[in-house]
């Protein structure tokens, strides 16, 4: 293999959030926190060198060979005709995130997402002196979808933003052309805007699946949509701090200005070089990347699914798998794999009882072990 993840790099104490925070035993291996244990591919490691033998590390400007680069990509790779002025660059998705229902609608107005969802989309809304309001995704066809009935069903007159995760997570799923532009349909006759999170957009597992931007779809669809993407997830440099909303309708982009001024410092410079070289020199690493990360889904999928009360469906991207734990009968999952040598992530944290998330972005041989302690903790 032209790159090497199956190498096992020691990120304990090293302040990691994934490794660290949780003051877990040496033999535990976490798997909750969304961030990879792979190594950064080469051109982003050495861009960050030559950045600190530079030596000087005062206030940074977006560079228009970044905003150029990244309209190139969008069209390279999703087939979306986009304007620069569009792309407004932020030090991170989350904070986009908390930006965007500040932004959308007065206090008091609320912001609705399908259940379970990554948990800032739920945590938000509170902070911003907006009320949320959810409605349950369900399985269809092997595959976790929107209940549109439930989702109209819960609209009210106070409904002024969507909060979308497409891909999903946790949940895996790639929305359809057709589950979109339904999506797109109910949002605008109900005059709502959409804030579509598509960080994991690079990171589609099932070849069979296309991502496709919500803003991409139609004129309507892009005149209410802020959609958010970063190299974070992709490049495994989340901790460097870069992401973009990308907003075509002025007056839209306007109110996340305005929401986010004052807030949001400055980009560095590493995080927009690790950006830059990230999108034009490691689309090999990015494809090599997802080709491991398919072997190890499988691998997970074909040894946990239906194994003592457990089930997961074929994730179509991200590297996390949501799996139902409610046959079981165990009460709290998390303690039972964590006392295993396994720390989870309890659905509980994305509206989700009963499930947990696990994170099979790291080598093989750590996947493989994770699962055996599943296994063994599970028989027992």
């Amino acid at each position: 293999m032209k790159y090497n993840f199956d190498e096992i790099i020691n990120r304990k104490n090293t302040d990691s959030q994934k490794w660290d925070m949780f003051n877990d035993p040496e033999n535990v291996i976490p798997m909750p926190v969304a961030d990879m244990d792979f190594r950064c591919p080469e051109p982003i490691l050495e861009v960050l060198n030559n950045i600190t033998e530079h030596g000087v590390f005062g206030y940074s400007i977006v560079p228009e060979k970044l905003k150029d680069l990244f309209q190139d990509r969008l069209k390279n790779l999703y087939n979306w005709e986009t304007e620069k002025e569009w792309q407004v660059w932020i030090p991170g998705l989350v904070p986009a995130i908390y930006a965007t229902c500040k932004a959308i609608g007065e206090a008091g107005d609320a912001v609705i997402t399908a259940i379970p969802v990554y948990h800032p989309f739920h945590l938000a809304p509170a902070y911003v002196d907006k009320n949320l309001q959810t409605f349950p995704m369900i399985e269809a066809d092997g595959r976790w979808t929107f209940d549109f009935e439930a989702l109209e069903a819960t609209i009210t007159t106070e409904t002024k933003l969507f909060m979308l995760c497409n891909p999903h997570n946790p949940g895996g799923t790639v929305f359809t052309k057709e589950e979109l532009e339904k999506l797109v349909d109910i949002c605008e006759k109900h005059d709502i805007v959409i804030c579509s999170d598509e960080i994991h957009a690079d990171l589609i597992l099932d070849i069979q699946k296309k991502h496709i931007p919500t803003a991409s779809l139609s004129k309507k669809a892009a005149d209410r949509t802020i959609t958010l993407m970063a190299p974070s997830k992709t490049f495994n440099i989340a901790g460097l701090g870069c992401s973009v909303a990308i907003i075509p309708n002025p007056e839209l982009r306007k109110k996340f200005e305005k929401a986010k001024h004052g807030f949001f410092p400055p980009l560095t410079r590493y995080s927009q070089e690790a950006a830059f070289v990230a999108y034009r020199d490691c689309e090999d690493w990015r494809l090599a990347l997802v080709d491991y990360l398919k072997e190890n889904h499988d691998y997970l999928y074909e040894a946990l699914n239906g194994y003592k009360g457990l089930k997961l469906l074929p994730l179509e991207a991200t590297y996390l798998a949501w799996i139902d734990a409610r046959d079981t009968g165990i009460e709290n999952i998390q303690e039972k794999f964590l006392e295993a040598g396994v720390r989870i992530m309890d659905g509980k944290i994305f509206k989700g009882e009963g499930f947990f998330r696990l994170n099979f972005a790291c080598p093989k041989a750590t996947l493989v072990e994770a699962v055996e302690r599943i296994k063994k903790s599970l028989a027992e």
